[in-house]
């Protein structure tokens, strides 16, 4: 589907002019994203696309890579496990710099690691750093002085109060935690129990480094709290003070953000392109409309209403020379390359859509708290009723008729196949009689013959809320598909509540919802990436959800050296959560779909994972 409308191409030139800074000078890549970065601070991160900036502009102790299962150097220029599989010792390279040309120093990683572990800045990925032996001992210590500090009478609490119980809580980190600098360039990590997957937690933005002194600069104490505060201007351009490739020259907010390489990176012979422009565009078509114009290189997500036919052109064009490309592939060639390499696109066929599988599952979140925002009780707290509302969806349906180009049903939270030696559960499956039995056992009922439950009072079903952001049409039409299926199979009432992404955001975080859409890709190679999500104390449980058995597990799986009998542990919580509790509603597995020109543009990514390193990108040829 070519867009070849006179009018359309010149609305595209327009709107791409408009949104990418008008008179300002080209970047040398430029990449459209549905919406504006959350965040720049490295603990604070959570939405992928914030993740991919992170790893552009701060740099962790490892580094992905492209091929799975391995990992780069990045501070660290070499590392080392002890015997006993808990003790990891890095050596920091003596080059690495700070963007003002400090040295970047192992104690700069014991303050981030140490901030992410606090409930003063409340991470979502707090649990993360939970694996470093005395990191829970600190958040409890903390956490017990915050309390003692909200008890105080009013007038005793006071920002000196508070700046006082931070010191003694940086005294307690310095006795608990074993995350040390031994000296400037060497840190030692010995962690409560072996985790195989660590080096994947050390290369995530949330274990970065921070620039100790822009950070006490920025920071105050707040005395209703006692919170240690950090303004947070600190990221702002100009003020943020990193040590990634790139560095942020400038951020109009919704417009543009432009990168820079980081002159002071100590990696200076790399060919990463020079200048980045990231361009975040709510609305599909108009992203679409710049790439076709030329303003864009990469689309990194499609959204459009017609992607499964720009998909089932991409297949065209791919069947039309099968044979070529995959004697190009056993030849050695990347798939790019070999794309670049095949003949140009006929009418109606693009070599410049990919679809790539992700290690990732789009799902809704039910509310598990007792009570709703107001106060009301909360049917969903009660498992069935969770259980009921996920047998009535049709997710074939969904599949086929919503999404329509190529993802998979999910019946389980972590996609099958994707960590080797792991067994996902069956889930549950579409089952509308048992749907309506599960409810009825839970206490809903019609009780009147009007076709719609009601519980032992008379009193009908609440209204269902959908909550969903605004900026995608698959999260509505999903949304949509879900609640004709709720009425139709349970006979309850079902409404939309759509919001712009940081105010759905906002509400998700906040527990101000019944049902919500949500989503999760793999922050690493192992299932309780996953599995994590529905620990009581995680931070990215948005769900609200409590179980202490399903705790149990995870800490059963995380003491079991055998690895075979520790990926049975974490299927047998998996299997908690799929089929019986049902915190969480699985749609489809993720699949993405991508816009560029593999004969122009390199260094996009394809790993399920989707960890993509924007220094890998490389520009041939000028649009």
């Amino acid at each position: 589907m070519k867009l070849l409308v006179p009018a359309l191409l010149l609305a595209a030139v327009l709107a791409a002019a408009a949104l990418l800074g008008g008179g300002s000078s080209r970047a040398d890549f430029t990449f459209v994203q549905p919406s504006d970065a959350f965040t720049l601070d490295p603990q604070r991160m959570t939405y992928q696309h914030d993740i991919r900036l992170g790893r552009s502009i701060h740099e962790t102790l490892v580094a992905v890579d492209p091929r799975p299962g391995q990992f780069r150097p990045g501070v660290a220029e070499s590392w080392e496990l002890s015997p006993d599989g808990r003790t990891w010792t890095f050596r920091l390279r003596p080059d690495a710099r700070w963007s003002n040309g400090d040295p970047v120093t192992a104690g700069d990683f014991v303050a981030g690691w140490r901030r992410a572990m606090l409930p003063d800045v409340a991470s979502d990925y707090a649990g993360f750093l939970e694996e470093v032996d005395g990191a829970r001992e600190l958040w409890t210590f903390r956490a017990a002085q915050l309390k003692a500090h909200a008890a105080l009478p009013a007038g005793e609490r006071t920002a000196a109060r508070a700046e006082a119980a931070w010191r003694e809580c940086e005294d307690f980190a310095a006795r608990t935690v074993r995350a040390e600098a031994l000296d400037d360039r060497t840190l030692r990590v010995t962690l409560r129990d072996r985790v195989p997957y660590f080096l994947s937690l050390a290369a995530f933005p949330v274990m970065s480094p921070v620039h100790r002194p822009t950070l006490e600069r920025f920071s105050s104490f707040d005395a209703e709290s006692g919170r240690r505060v950090t303004d947070p201007r600190w990221t702002r351009p100009g003020n943020l003070v990193s040590n990634g490739r790139y560095s942020v020259e400038e951020w109009r907010f919704r417009r543009r953000m432009r990168l820079v390489r980081n002159p002071m990176h100590w990696d200076r012979a790399s060919e990463a392109v020079a200048t980045i422009d990231i361009v975040p565009m709510a609305d599909p078509n108009t992203a679409v409309l710049a790439f076709e114009s030329g303003a864009a290189d990469w689309l990194e997500s499609v959204r459009v209403g017609y992607k499964p036919e720009l998909v089932a052109q991409s297949r065209a064009y791919l069947s039309r020379h099968r044979a070529r490309y995959d004697e190009l592939l056993a030849s050695g060639a990347s798939v790019d390359e070999a794309l670049a390499a095949l003949p140009a696109p006929a009418a109606n066929e693009r070599r410049d859509v990919h679809l790539v599988p992700n290690f990732g599952t789009d799902f809704f979140s039910f509310n598990c708290r007792p009570t709703l925002p107001g106060g009301a009780p909360n049917p969903f707290a009660i498992p069935g009723v969770r259980r009921a509302f996920a047998l009535a969806v049709d997710k074939a349906a969904l599949a086929e008729r919503v999404i329509r180009f190529g993802e998979p049903p999910a019946w389980c939270l972590v996609p099958p196949g994707s960590v080797p030696g792991y067994d996902s559960p069956a889930g549950l499956r579409l089952d509308a009689d048992r749907a309506r039995r599960e409810l009825a056992e839970a206490g809903w009922k019609d009780r009147d013959g009007d076709g719609a439950p009601e519980d032992a009072q008379g009193k009908p079903f609440p209204t269902v809320e959908i909550l969903h952001p605004s900026d995608n049409p698959r999260y509505r039409d999903l949304s949509l598909a879900l609640r004709d299926m709720w009425r139709r199979e349970l006979g309850v009432g079902v409404e939309l509540r759509s919001k712009d992404p940081k105010a759905a955001k906002d509400d998700l975080q906040k527990g101000n919802f019944m049902v919500a859409r949500g989503g999760w890709y793999g922050d690493y190679d192992d299932p309780r990436t996953f599995l994590e999500l529905s620990r009581s104390t995680d931070g990215n449980n948005d769900r609200g959800y409590s179980c202490a058995e399903y705790d149990a597990l995870l800490d059963r799986a995380a003491a079991e050296a055998d690895p075979a009998a520790r990926l049975r542990t974490l299927a047998e919580a998996e299997r908690m959560i799929m089929e019986r509790d049902m915190p969480i509603l699985p749609i489809a597995h993720y699949a993405t779909v991508l816009m560029f020109d593999p004969a122009r543009i390199r260094g996009i990514t394809r790993d399920p994972s989707f960890d993509q390193m924007l220094s890998d990108v490389r520009v041939l040829a000028p649009r």
